[in-house]
C-alpha cells in the first residue's frame, strides 16, 4: 500500500472539489433554463399565450417576428396608397404626351428663321390620334410635335381652338396597326374638396412625371392671360409646373377630371396652388372643335359699353360698374327683348358712345360689372339660346328674356 504525504493528500483534495465544483455548476447551467421553459409554458396556458420554443443559454434564439420574415415583404412591399398611384401611372402614363413647338422669327437680315418655341403636356383622348392640351401651349407656334411615351414623335395638325377656356385639340396620324393609349373622361361635376388627384405631365420637360394631391377648391374663377375669365376651375395642390400646362388631372380611377392649366406662383415654382380646366368644359367644347373648329356661342345683339368712373361722373350714372347699351339693331332681338339702347351721342376719344340706354347689371344669374363678366357668363350658351337679363333703367331694376344670336356674326370672333 502506497503511503502519501500530507502535502499530496492536500492537494488531490483540492484538485477533487475544483472538478465537483465543475460539474455541479455544469448541471446546474444545463437545468435553469429547462426550469424557467417550464414556468413559461405554465404562464402559457393561464394567459392564453403561446408556449415559447425550446431554447438553451446563449443558443436560444427570439422568433422572427411574422412582419419581418422576407415572405410578408415579397407579399406586401406597398401600402394601398401606393398601389393606386402606381396602377393609375402604369395604366395612363402612356396617353399623356410631350408637346414642342416650332416658331418663326425674324433675324438680322429680315428673313424667316426657325427656332424652338415652348413645350407642355397632352392627352390622347380618341385611338384616332386626337389630342386635348391647352390653347396656350401651341399658341403661335408654326410646327407642333407630338412626343409619345415610346419615344416616337409625329407632326401634329391644329384641329381647333377655344381661346375662352384655353383649349385646343391636335391630331397626329400614327401608323397603321398602332394601338394608342386613350385617357377616359370623367365627371368634374360631381367633385368634393378633399377628393384625391393625381397630374401626370412633363414639368421643365421631365416626361411623364406623377405627382399627387387633393382637390383644394371648386368653381374657382380665373382671370387667363388674355384677359377672359374661366369659371369652375378646379384649385389642386397637386405640384403643377412649366411643362404640366394641358396635361391630365385624374381621379383614382385614373379618369380625367381636369386640365392642368395655370399656377399661382410669385417665383414661378409650384408652391401647391395650381389650376385645371374641369373637365366637363372640355367634353363640351371638344365635340365641336372636331367638327367645326371652333366653338359657337351666342351673344347679344347690341354695343355695349363697360363703365368707367368719368362717363359714371359725367352721365351722372347710379352705378358704377355694369355695361351701358349704347347702340342695338333697330328691329332686333335686343330692342324686341324690350332692351333700350342710347340716344344722346358724345365723343370718347376717338369713339363715339350714346348715352341715355339700359345698364346691364346680370346676365343668366351671373352679376356684371365687366365685359370679361358678359362673355364668361355667356360661356355655355349657343345662338337662339335664351337668357335671363337684368336692367337697370333710371333707379328701376327689370327682367327680360333676351334671345341670342352668333358672337361671330356681332364681333366677328
Amino acid at each position: 500500500m502506497k503511503l502519501y504525504s500530507r502535502g499530496q493528500v492536500i492537494f488531490f483534495s483540492i484538485i477533487s472539489a475544483c472538478i465537483a465544483f465543475a460539474l455541479a455548476v455544469g448541471f446546474g447551467y444545463r437545468r435553469l433554463p429547462a426550469k424557467n421553459a417550464d414556468i413559461a409554458a405554465e404562464t402559457a396556458k393561464t394567459t392564453g399565450a403561446e408556449e415559447p420554443s425550446p431554447g438553451f443559454g446563449w443558443d436560444a434564439q427570439p422568433s422572427p417576428s411574422p412582419a419581418a420574415t422576407p415572405l410578408n415583404t415579397a407579399l406586401q412591399p406597398y401600402t394601398e396608397d401606393e398601389r393606386e398611384n402606381i396602377t393609375v401611372y402604369e395604366r395612363f402614363n402612356g396617353a399623356v404626351v410631350n408637346i414642342t413647338t416650332e416658331t418663326v422669327a425674324i433675324n438680322w437680315f429680315l428673313e424667316a428663321v426657325p427656332q424652338d418655341g415652348g413645350s407642355g403636356s397632352g392627352s390622347i383622348i380618341d385611338s384616332r390620334g386626337y389630342v386635348l392640351t391647352n390653347n396656350h401651349v401651341i399658341e403661335k407656334a408654326n410646327k407642333v410635335f407630338i412626343n409619345l411615351a415610346d419615344g416616337s414623335q409625329y407632326e401634329g395638325s391644329l384641329i381647333g381652338v377655344d381661346p375662352e377656356n384655353d383649349i385646343a385639340v391636335l391630331k397626329f396620324t400614327p401608323p397603321k396597326g398602332t394601338e394608342l393609349s386613350v385617357i377616359p373622361f370623367g365627371d368634374s361635376g360631381n367633385l368634393k374638396v378633399g377628393q384625391k388627384t393625381l397630374a401626370i405631365g412633363n414639368p421643365f420637360a421631365l416626361e411623364r412625371t406623377l405627382t399627387v394631391g387633393i382637390v383644394s377648391g371648386l368653381g374657382r374663377p380665373i382671370k387667363t392671360s388674355n384677359q377672359r375669365i374661366i369659371r369652375d376651375m378646379i384649385q389642386t395642390d397637386a405640384s403643377i409646373n412649366p411643362g404640366n400646362s394641358g396635361g391630365p388631372l385624374l381621379d383614382t380611377q385614373g379618369r380625367m377630371i381636369g386640365i392642368n392649366t395655370m399656377i399661382y406662383s410669385p417665383s414661378g415654382g409650384s408652391v401647391g396652388i395650381g389650376f385645371a380646366i374641369p373637365v366637363n368644359t372640355a367634353k363640351r367644347v371638344v365635340s365641336e372643335l372636331i367638327q367645326y373648329g371652333k366653338v359657337r356661342r351666342g351673344w347679344i345683339d347690341a354695343s355695349v359699353v363697360q363703365l368707367f368712373p368719368s362717363l359714371v361722373k359725367y352721365a351722372q350714372l347710379p352705378v358704377s360698374t355694369g355695361l351701358l347699351v349704347s347702340r342695338a339693331k333697330q328691329g332686333g332681338l335686343v330692342e324686341r327683348a324690350g332692351i333700350r339702347a342710347g340716344t344722346e351721342p358724345v365723343r370718347y376719344g376717338s369713339s363715339i358712345l350714346y348715352l341715355g340706354g339700359d345698364i346691364i347689371t346680370k346676365v343668366d344669374g351671373v352679376k356684371i360689372e365687366t365685359l370679361a363678366d358678359l362673355y364668361s357668363s355667356l360661356e355655355d350658351n349657343k345662338p337662339g339660346d335664351r337668357v335671363a337679363v337684368e336692367i337697370l333703367r333710371g333707379n328701376k331694376l327689370i327682367k327680360l328674356d333676351v334671345q341670342l344670336v352668333d358672337r361671330e356674326e356681332v364681333l366677328g370672333q
